[in-house]
């Protein structure tokens, strides 16, 4: 009885096989569209904000005070002045057309202030159309002018002989990732969305397109089982998830310099999980759509959109509402950028990502319980 099931299963992933190499087009975008994927976000995308375009308007050019003060910040990484001006025109024609982000004037009577010991003021115009990146350029700019300010005591006191005033004083100590590279955080998130997405959209038009094409009714009077016809169709789907997966691991180590620092046996359990899970869930999908073309665009939406925004791989699951916070719960995503950010960053094991690794387990279970049920009822 296991023989013949067997030999049904291996007899449907070979057919299977068969349909993946005539349809190049989609083998090729299979394969493709992870590297693709993997060098537009990892060069493209970047969380961290340096060289703000910067626009100097100095009314005070002629004091020593002022072009050290602004020294600060043109040997700051964070900080690129693009160019001097001397009237609010050109400031707002500048940041109109997205040429500075901001401008920094520097009154006429700055040098005389810092002289007299008196705050000097300083004007600051942002754009602020982005307003996370306004907040961070703002956040450098108060960075700089405290830096300042801290020297400025301590000259003080040194002229007339004191001691400074002891301040707090920071040693951060940055583990996992030492030199804050937002590709070692976006990266993993990458493979996670590949994988999510790559194998949905592969394997959805699988059974739609039999019951398209009027094969669905011949593999229906052979002795196939619902749950064989499943398996043989998954087979080849998971080669090619792994193959990915394998292409996303590669090109973060050797091409982006993410380290991995943990277990690749585990890697790749809740990876089979995770992929079993997807391609399950597309089945799904599959078996709910007559047409390619819904199930393509049901997988899309039940992918693309809740992997890129509800999993945490950009956006910050605390900073999220409340309520939104709890649909994320349902995104497989979520947990598995978890794992694969703990395996590459932190090195943690299964104690660690226990629970991450229960819902993998169940979302598999549930969404291939859920694909061999309705295949079922369709084939009924």
């Amino acid at each position: 009885m296991i023989k013949q099931s067997l030999k049904r299963i291996k007899a449907v992933a070979h057919k299977e096989f068969v349909q993946i190499k005539r349809d190049a087009r989609s083998l090729g975008l299979a394969l493709a569209i992870p590297i693709f994927m993997l060098l537009i976000f990892g060069y493209g995308l970047s969380l961290d904000i340096d060289q703000v375009h910067t626009l100097i308007w100095n009314q005070d050019s002629s004091s020593e005070v002022t072009r050290e003060f602004l020294l600060n910040f043109q040997n700051s990484k964070y900080f690129k002045i693009i160019g001097y001006t001397d009237n609010y025109r050109d400031i707002q024609k500048k940041i109109d057309n997205g040429q500075v982000m901001m401008a920094l004037i520097i009154p006429k009577d700055f040098s005389h202030y810092i002289q007299a010991g008196k705050e000097a003021p300083l004007q600051l115009i942002v754009d602020g159309s982005d307003a996370n990146t306004a907040t961070i350029a703002m956040g450098y700019v108060r960075t700089v002018v405290s830096n300042y300010n801290v020297n400025l005591l301590s000259n003080l006191f040194a002229r007339h002989g004191l001691n400074p005033v002891k301040s707090v004083n920071v040693h951060p100590r940055i583990w996992f990732n030492m030199g804050l590279v937002s590709t070692w955080f976006i990266v993993p998130g990458v493979i996670a969305m590949i994988i999510m997405i790559i194998s949905a959209l592969l394997i959805s038009v699988t059974i739609a397109r039999e019951w398209e094409r009027g094969t669905m009714e011949q593999l229906i009077s052979t002795p196939v089982k619902g749950y064989e016809l499943i398996i043989g169709k998954f087979i080849p789907y998971f080669i090619i998830g792994f193959f990915d997966l394998a292409v996303g691991v590669f090109m973060a180590q050797f091409l982006f310099g993410v380290p991995f620092r943990g277990s690749y046996v585990l890697l790749i359990i809740l990876s089979s999980l995770f992929i079993t899970g997807a391609l399950a869930q597309g089945i799904l999908i599959s078996v709910a759509s007559r047409t390619q073309l819904m199930a393509s665009q049901l997988a899309s939406i039940s992918t693309l959109i809740p992997t890129m925004l509800l999993s945490g791989f950009i956006y910050p699951i605390f900073n999220m509402p409340k309520f939104v916070q709890v649909f994320t719960y349902f995104i497989p995503a979520r947990y598995y950028i978890t794992v694969l950010r703990d395996l590459f960053l932190k090195g943690n094991g299964i104690a660690t990502i226990w629970d991450e690794a229960l819902f993998l387990f169940l979302f598999a279970c549930v969404m291939f319980l859920f694909a061999v049920g309705r295949f079922k009822k369709k084939v009924a």
